[in-house]
């Protein structure tokens, strides 16, 4: 046992070890901070943080101890480009709330008054080890801006939003143009002035006029402290995206990139970070002729920070839905801890939250997951999950409709009546 490891055993002591403290034993942990794992950890949390992480300690006196039995521990997963809260039922029109509509302001729509935090979606993702997520407004009629997103963190019975105005969302492709100005040089030309004016706006001097709305969202961008999103694939915008990020001199995020491996140079260069479908393998639209299953190998090989959104699952199965999509970007040549970073540290990365969350490791925020075999397999399921150091229950609407009518149909198969 090193020196390290005794004096938190000396700081967690029966006297100051606290009721809801936590150690998880025998666990192979996935901390990130490591290509490997480490085998037979102890995971000690305490007031919702991780307080140490170590191979083969006991665990303190007093500590809850919960046994992993050598199975895998995560952080919780982390969706990077998600609209949970903001959809329920597709086709019943007053449970969506993602778009806006003509006439609301582009970039200064905000959707954190619209999440339902009481999403049945939200329930699910949780249970399958999802414990924070960025939902984000849909395109708008209002081209290029969607608004901005929220990040969440799915606490159970509390405020599950954590940062609201987390980032800037866009969209440029041909279908978007088509709907609205015609060209996707039209929206490139209004993003950049959007950019400029808001830009020219701040430079001036103050009044006692409020800034448009457009303005006020664009302000962070520019300042460098929150991302702007756009949502493009084809190679040419891709990298246009690229020489916005470089003549304004601000963070830009693609969601899609379906060619980004055609650019991942110029992507990485420019400290491009990409949200991308690793099951994307046939173009839905012409911007996305060339799409291939190894995008996210090709990206992560040339130094691009890569994080995973399934397109049209953005509400549902958030949380299968990301495991199972790392896991074929693994089968297509991403090595596997760079699967399991771009569904957990790589989005903590992208939406600024690595200093709380993203690897097992002391004075971050005990979100931590244990499954029951390899968290990449769609068949594995998480046993026991802890957001802010706190176990959840892994009950669901649809585990309670199993629990309560499962017992009568076996009944009546038994009896011969089914």
């Amino acid at each position: 046992m090193n020196r390290v490891w005794l004096m938190v055993l000396a700081s967690l002591s029966a006297a100051t070890v606290h009721a809801e403290a936590v150690a998880i034993v025998h666990a192979t942990a996935w901390t990130l901070t490591s290509d490997q794992p480490t085998k037979d950890a102890t995971i000690v949390i305490d007031k919702g943080r991780i307080v140490a992480v170590a191979a083969g300690a006991a665990p303190p006196a007093g500590a809850r101890v919960v046994d992993a039995g050598g199975r895998p521990v995560t952080p919780g997963l982390m969706h990077a480009a998600s609209q949970l809260g903001l959809i329920e039922v597709s086709s019943a029109t007053e449970t969506v709330d993602h778009s806006a509509k003509l006439a609301v302001p582009g970039a200064g729509f905000d959707i954190e008054t619209a999440i339902n935090q009481n999403s049945l979606l939200i329930q699910l993702a949780r249970t399958d080890g999802l414990t924070r997520a960025v939902s984000y407004p849909g395109a708008s009629p209002v081209p290029p801006f969607g608004g901005m997103g929220v990040l969440l963190h799915l606490v159970e019975g509390g405020d599950m939003i954590e940062r609201a105005r987390v980032g800037v969302f866009a969209s440029v492709s041909g279908r978007t143009a088509a709907a609205s100005v015609g060209s996707r040089a039209a929206q490139w030309q209004l993003l950049r002035t959007a950019l400029e004016t808001a830009k020219a706006t701040l430079a001036a001097p103050a009044t006692p006029a409020p800034r448009p709305p457009d303005v006020q969202a664009l302000e962070p961008v520019l300042g460098g402290k929150i991302p702007l999103a756009i949502s493009t694939n084809r190679e040419s915008d891709l990298r246009e995206a690229v020489k916005l990020a470089r003549d304004f001199n601000i963070r830009v995020v693609v969601i899609g990139a379906a060619q980004g491996w055609r650019v991942a140079d110029e992507l990485a260069a420019a400290k491009v970070a990409v949200i991308l479908d690793p099951m994307a393998n046939l173009p839905i639209s012409f911007d996305e002729l060339g799409v291939r299953l190894d995008n996210a190998a090709l990206l992560r090989k040339a130094g691009v920070t890569i994080a995973m959104a399934l397109q049209g699952v953005q509400g549902y199965n958030a949380g299968s839905s990301l495991r199972e999509g790392a896991g074929l970007a693994v089968a297509h040549g991403l090595p596997y801890v760079e699967g399991l970073r771009s569904i957990i540290s790589a989005p903590a990365q992208i939406w600024g939250v690595a200093d709380r969350y993203g690897t097992i490791a002391p004075g971050l925020d005990a979100d931590l997951v244990v499954w029951d075999g390899d968290p990449l397999e769609p068949s594995s399921l998480a046993t026991t999950v802890f957001i802010d150091g706190r176990e959840v229950p892994l009950v669901t609407h649809q585990s309670e409709l199993r629990d309560r009518y499962l017992p009568r149909v076996e009944a009546a198969r038994a009896a011969g009546t089914q």
